[in-house]
């Protein structure tokens, strides 16, 4: 908790000032569609150019920042999906191509006599390119909440690759110190793997409010500041935690409940950015040459995918949202200057670079389904011709009801269904633990994205008797996109999907859904007509 007490005993008179030019910035890009996160490094900027600099309560914010970053990512790394092949093959395969790939981009610019680059050692270059090679964990986390895509074959397959690029940053970060580690390192790991159980048993008795949200903190801090004692990089501690309870099903939920605290601080780590570089012509000259990168990166993501037996349309959608730079790139530069690897005036070069990539992937990402119905002709070509397990043709013969969604909702729905229906329902849900319901409770389920129009291509037509489709996603924008595919697919018959919010429901009818249920709104209702029903039984 010392970091907390120099973080608030840090605070000046400047640094709200600092803050609400921040949140000003932030907040006209957020209106425009663009991540807040380009307001804090365009706020950084202008700060820099007024003669502003940052205070010990900015770096403070930026550290916290950087460890909770950590720690949220520990939390959802899960080995048995990094493991799959078009995860790790195309994260290691793409980051390895553009760093080696923006060396040789460099050595050209050196031999054109460039000043800034004709001074590069080949080490240098290769921190800029490796620099480069990541895509943001926000940003396309932000894409994916805005369109539904979170619960998609293509935003899972991304989110992967993200997670294998922010193991890679981890490493570097680590590497970056130069310490030997402490002989009691090993014996800080061991203790903290076998202490295990106490700290899950501890997660589960925390509750669902402030305490679930202190023990993370704890964690994040404590584990940084452990290995810290023993000569580790102080980040690593705090991503080591988070693994310790990925497995858990509770560590999403700490994730969330730390969600906002770590977006707050990380807009310290962004301000410090912005405010450190000093902008000049030759600075962003350059950022726009990098930026021709990016075509580049989006399109080997599309075709590696494709090369790992992924259909054209995912490919596309999962490289658009990785078609930008990163804040991990930034901590790579910042990390690179401060032990005289890079000059300095790579910082501000790297900030323009990711700003400018945030706002060139912002409208591709609004448009992605338009710009792959438009390329998809010529981006099928490069298809592989085989498939991914899961991903072959899918039979409806003698199903009647089909659940879309197989969470606590969609399971109640299923089970009430099977009732009136005689086990003529399919559950359909893109999580590996539809398969975990199928062998536990019997419930007949398929591995599928239903928001996806592939998907929906990929059942057969013949012996088809299908009456209704249940739509049970949380995310409503996801139950829009598969109400949108199953009607462009043809289907003609009921439609019903869950709802949190009534300004929700018009949206859903016009995407062809006949029936909306809000969950809030009626499960008061539901609450009532299930007592009424139970004191008849007892009554009876």
């Amino acid at each position: 908790m010392d970091t907390l007490n120099t973080l608030f005993a840090s605070i000046n008179y400047r640094d709200p000032v600092w803050i609400a030019v921040a949140y000003l910035c932030g907040f006209l890009f957020s209106q425009i569609k663009l991540p807040p996160m380009v307001g804090y490094l365009i706020a950084g900027f202008i700060l820099s150019v007024t003669g502003a600099t940052g205070g010990e309560f900015l770096n403070e914010m930026a550290d916290l920042g950087v460890t909770l970053l950590l720690f949220t990512i520990g939390l959802k790394l899960n080995i048995k999906q990094l493991l799959r092949p078009e995860i790790w093959g195309v994260a290691s395969i793409h980051m390895a191509v553009i760093t080696i790939g923006t060396v040789l981009i460099l050595f050209l610019l050196a031999a054109l006599k460039i000043p800034i680059f004709s001074q590069m050692s080949t080490q240098s270059m290769l921190i800029v390119g490796f620099a480069l090679s990541f895509s943001s964990t926000v940003f396309a986390v932000k894409v994916f909440e805005d369109k539904g895509g979170m619960a998609s074959q293509y935003g899972r397959i991304a989110i992967g690759i993200l997670i294998m690029q922010d193991i890679a940053a981890v490493i570097f970060l680590s590497a970056s110190t130069a310490k030997i580690p402490s002989v009691w390192a090993t014996v800080i790991i061991i203790a903290l793997v076998v202490s295990k159980p106490l700290l899950i048993f501890l997660l589960k008795r925390a509750g669902h409010g402030e305490l679930l949200i202190l023990y993370g903190l704890v964690l994040a801090l404590g584990g940084s500041s452990l290995f810290e004692l023993v000569s580790l990089k102080g980040d690593l501690g705090a991503l080591f935690f988070g693994v310790l309870l990925a497995q858990h099903p509770k560590s999403s939920e700490l994730a969330k409940s730390l969600l906002s605290l770590k977006d707050l601080f990380l807009v310290g780590f962004f301000l410090s950015i912005g405010m450190s570089v000093t902008l000049t012509q030759d600075t962003v000259i350059i950022a726009l040459i990098l930026l021709l990168i990016i075509p580049i990166k989006v399109f080997l993501f599309t075709v590696l995918l494709m090369r790992f037996r992924l259909r054209a349309r995912p490919a596309t959608l999962s490289a658009l949202s990785l078609g930008n730079f990163s804040e991990f790139g930034l901590i790579v530069t910042a990390i690179a200057v401060s032990n005289q690897w890079l000059e300095p005036q790579w910082l501000a070069i790297m900030a323009i670079v990711v700003v400018l990539s945030f706002i060139i992937a912002s409208p591709l990402n609004v448009y992605n389904t338009d710009i792959y119905d438009k390329a998809s002709t010529f981006i099928q070509k490069f298809e592989h011709n085989k498939r991914l397990p899961g991903d072959d043709q899918i039979t409806l013969k003698n199903t009647r009801v089909l659940i879309c969604g197989m969470g606590r909702i969609g399971i109640g729905a299923y089970d009430q269904m099977n009732l009136q229906y005689d086990g003529n329902v399919l559950g359909i849900d893109f999580d590996d633990d539809s398969e975990k319901y199928e062998q536990t409770s019997l419930r007949k389920t398929i591995r599928g994205d239903a928001t996806s129009p592939d998907f929906w291509r990929r059942i057969k037509t013949q012996n088809i008797d299908l009456s209704l489709v249940m739509l049970c996603m949380p995310n409503y924008k996801s139950n829009i996109n598969a109400a949108i595919a199953l009607r462009e697919w043809g289907y003609q018959g009921k439609i019903a999907a869950v709802s949190k919010f009534l300004d929700e429901e018009p949206e859903l009818h016009q995407s062809g859904v006949d029936i909306t249920f809000n969950i809030y709104a009626e499960v008061g209702t539901g609450f009532a007509q299930h007592i009424l029903q139970q004191n008849e039984d007892l009554s009876s």
